[in-house]
């Protein structure tokens, strides 16, 4: 049996990858899936960067809205989603491109990743949630570095919740969770797959997301976040562990002055974007597209790509 078309369009954030997946999905018939674990939430709208009707232009983009801010995401249920919304594009006769940043959410949909034997124990898990409300998300992060480092770098400190799995994780079954999911991801893809991970200078980059930033403030992030507050949003919700909001939520509660909380969202926006980086450069059959070398001329990146794509 042939394989199904699939594309994915991966990048740090920042890196231009919303005008350049629109524009190819105008040109291969294709319907955009969001692999951005922060725009499924609904009222998130801002500090998510989150693309707007008008700059759809007319492209079907699924996975954006269908959460509430107070409801768990995770991988296995973006996973399914996912799947929900290719089988529909392919049933139109359309092809499905993936777009976002999230390394991990992209190879469990590329690569098929079973979560089903992921072993757990709720003692076990509520015992570091304690742990993590005790003494803070730096020092059970701290505990993390200490049996399984690979998991400690790819998990951000204010992750609390996957930090406790990964934990959890190895606590069950003697075995890291980095070493769970490297052994997952050499499954073999089920889709005939196109891996574009655009990226630029560094320097450029983090220039962009410093702007970004910036005009996040400026179009109201702190009343997005005070409204969601407002709500009774816990500090504690997944939604709100996310960049921008975590940092927004800790000047509201007092830990930090405004111009600290920016200066933190900048900081760790630009870690983030050199994770997602180090990510993807571990992935295989990857075509890298480095917008430097085409002048950031998106017209010529989309020359480019469509050189790679024979459906």
């Amino acid at each position: 049996m042939s394989k199904k078309p699939l594309i994915i369009i991966a990048g740090p954030t920042a890196v231009g990858k919303t005008d350049i997946s629109i524009n190819l999905a105008k040109k291969i018939n294709g319907e955009i899936i969001s692999a951005d674990s922060v725009q499924v939430y609904k009222r998130l709208d801002i500090g998510s960067a989150k693309i707007s009707s008008a700059e759809m232009q007319g492209v079907p983009h699924h996975l954006i809205d269908i959460l509430e801010p107070g409801d768990d995401f995770n991988v296995a249920l973006f996973k399914d989603l996912v799947y929900e919304a290719m089988d529909k594009i392919y049933a139109k006769g359309r092809i499905p491109i993936l777009v976002g940043g999230t390394g991990f959410y992209i190879q469990a949909v590329l690569r098929n990743i079973d979560f089903s034997e992921g072993a757990s124990d709720p003692d076990i898990r509520v015992k570091w949630e304690k742990y993590a409300r005790e003494n803070g998300a730096e020092s059970i992060h701290d505990k993390l570095k200490e049996i399984d480092p690979e998991s400690a770098e790819a998990i951000p400190a204010g992750n609390v919740k996957r930090v406790v799995r990964a934990l959890e994780f190895y606590e069950v079954t003697g075995t890291k969770i980095s070493v769970h999911n490297e052994e997952q991801a050499k499954r073999e893809s089920e889709f005939d797959h196109r891996f574009f991970v655009l990226n630029d200078d560094r320097e450029y980059l983090y220039k962009r997301i410093d702007m970004r930033v910036d005009k996040m403030m400026e179009a109201g992030l702190v009343d997005e976040v005070k409204r969601l507050y407002d709500e009774g949003i816990s500090r504690d919700a997944v939604s709100m562990q996310s960049l921008g909001y975590r940092q927004i939520y800790d000047y509201l509660y007092g830990d930090y002055e405004l111009d600290e909380a920016v200066y933190q969202i900048k900081l760790q926006t630009r870690h983030f974007a050199k994770r997602q980086i180090t990510w993807f450069k571990r992935e295989k059959d990857v075509i890298w597209v480095d917008k430097s070398l085409f002048a950031r001329d998106n017209a010529r990146v989309l020359e480019f790509m469509m050189k790679n794509i024979n459906y």
